[in-house]
């Protein structure tokens, strides 16, 4: 009778993780098919879930995501090890083995599943510029370079505000939860598509899990978290947990999300994440200077405040010191999967913010 019902129990989960696998797909398919569907589902369907299950994950002051990670990983090394011990020792196990593999299947077509409803239908909708107007177009390098010294102009004048440390270094002062929160509010004020409700950002307990990966932030799906690494230099992190944050509102391409970040820090009220905006942009624009014009790139470079330098020399030796083949598995992974969900351009697409700032910057402003 106990083996009966082992079986029926396997079938079971057979059949409930095809159910998930089959309708995932599905879902994706038919929103890669019709963006109607995609728009409906990203403005009237998928803040429920942000609703709910962000606010049930928001009352915990970890990442919901991390710990259950590791729980998991601890589970499944211990039952393999228990399961070879049995099959060793006793010569049996068959069973338990099989339903052991049926758990982990159901458990990913689970993971899948929410992964489809909290992150990949979104990929597919109206993108942030088509709904806010903003526009990329084509640009000279002399329009880069006016662009660059905006920016570097905007620099200058934060950066001798910031709290530092003896090397010089900015020190994050005040709360990110708080600051991050209002950022993003405010910017949904100005654009409705990203106003609503934003579960607070959390930094990981490990924080060298993501800095091994090269990766500064991450949203996770399946508990709808924005995470951001701790760890690294000060300066970045207010403008990743803003970008993470723009995942919240369903709004997946990462040049995107990171012009989200951008428009979010330099409108906050706080100096720290005016700051962190205008100089994770002048870093992205400043590669691209680089590469169209060097003679323009050296002149704005040599304009940049002494005050400024210790946080792109300390950002840049912290990165350097996780240069390593997990760093480059991890961005070959990435770079697969952004292309998987439509990002053609892969992990390059980051960097593709730039021409949203010129874009934002050439608009007419107000008084002008």
């Amino acid at each position: 009778m106990k083996r009966k019902q082992i079986v029926l129990t396997n079938h079971s989960k057979a059949i409930a993780g095809c159910i998930l696998l089959a309708v995932g797909f599905i879902l994706l398919i038919f929103s890669r098919l019709s963006q109607t569907f995609s728009n409906w589902y990203s403005a009237g369907i998928y803040p429920l879930w942000v609703n709910s299950l962000g606010r049930l994950m928001n009352l915990f002051p970890f990442s919901v995501a991390e710990v259950l990670l590791y729980i998991l990983v601890a589970v499944v090394i211990g039952t393999a090890i228990r399961l070879i011990v049995r099959a060793i020792v006793k010569k049996d196990g068959k069973e338990q083995a099989v339903s052991w593999l049926l758990n982990l299947f159901l458990l990913g077509s689970v993971l899948f599943f929410l992964y489809v409803l909290n992150c990949g239908i979104n990929y597919n909708r109206d993108s942030f510029s088509e709904s806010s107007g903003i526009t990329a177009e084509n640009y000279s390098p002399d329009q880069l370079k006016e662009v660059c010294l905006w920016l570097t102009a905007e620099i200058n004048q934060l950066s001798g505000e910031m709290k530092r440390d003896e090397q010089g270094v900015m020190v994050l002062n005040g709360s990110i939860d708080e600051s991050a929160a209002n950022a993003m509010a405010a910017l949904g004020a100005e654009y409705p598509q990203l106003a609503g409700y934003y579960p607070r950002p959390k930094g990981l307990l490990f924080p060298s899990l993501l800095s091994i990966q090269h990766l500064s932030g991450i949203y996770l799906p399946f508990t709808i978290e924005a995470n951001y690494n701790g760890g690294m230099t000060d300066y970045n992190i207010p403008f990743t947990v803003c970008h993470e944050l723009s995942h919240l509102r369903g709004f997946m391409q990462e040049e995107e999300a990171n012009f989200i970040a951008f428009l979010a820090c330099i409108g906050s009220s706080d100096e720290a994440f005016q700051y962190s905006g205008y100089l994770s942009a002048w870093s992205y624009c400043m590669n691209a200077l680089y590469r169209a014009d060097y003679d323009a790139w050296e002149e704005v470079r040599d304009g940049l405040s002494d005050s400024a330098l210790p946080d792109l020399k300390a950002n840049r030796e912290y990165w350097v010191s996780y240069d390593g083949t997990v760093a480059e598995v991890a961005n070959q992974i990435n770079d697969t999967y952004l292309k998987a969900n439509g990002q053609e351009d892969g992990v390059t697409s980051y960097s593709q913010m730039v021409d949203l700032i010129v874009g934002y910057y050439q608009q007419p402003r107000e008084g002008s």
